[in-house]
């Protein structure tokens, strides 16, 4: 067999690859399995960089784990990132601690009516940092679809 045909070949068979994964692999999940109910909940600011949360929640799971992430939804301009920030914003750790936080990417695709493109969306992942952790909590986030927001477990409502 010719090289190039062969390398042709490898690159194809590393793209269907990619494209084929079962339910639920690596965390993700296809966008079937998944689905928030696209809740479009309008959010208050406290500031312009921060949304004002005022509940705290008493679900460990809320925030920690895929399938129930923090919703924060989209502005009115369509920015969910600079959501995930204000939410992010509104935290600091138990006793006080500013919090540090960095977005580790994307995962976990899920189907929502208030997707960018067609009809699906994924999860952020972020990293959060404060003096006195051993360890980084990661909270997954949702841009797309909006709920009530709440105070993850561990961590306080920051007072301005």
């Amino acid at each position: 067999m010719n090289r190039k045909l062969l390398g042709i070949l490898v690159i194809a068979l590393l793209f269907i690859a990619c494209g084929v994964s079962k339910p639920g692999a690596s965390g993700r999940g296809s966008k079937s399995e998944i689905n928030y109910g696209s809740p479009t909940k309008k959010q208050e600011l406290q500031d312009a960089n921060t949304f004002k949360v005022d509940t705290y929640s008493n679900d460990s799971t809320y925030g920690y784990t895929i399938e129930n992430p923090i919703m924060v939804g989209k502005s009115e301009g369509g920015n969910g990132p600079l959501n995930e920030r204000r939410f992010l914003n509104a935290l600091m750790g138990p006793n006080g601690e500013p919090i540090i936080y960095s977005r580790l990417g994307s995962c976990c695709q899920f189907k929502t009516k208030n997707g960018l493109l067609g009809d699906s969306g994924f999860l952020d992942k972020y990293s959060i940092m404060h003096k006195g952790l051993d360890k980084e909590v990661i909270l997954y986030i949702n841009m797309y679809d909006s709920d009530v927001l709440q105070i993850p477990v561990g961590f306080k409502k920051k007072i301005k």
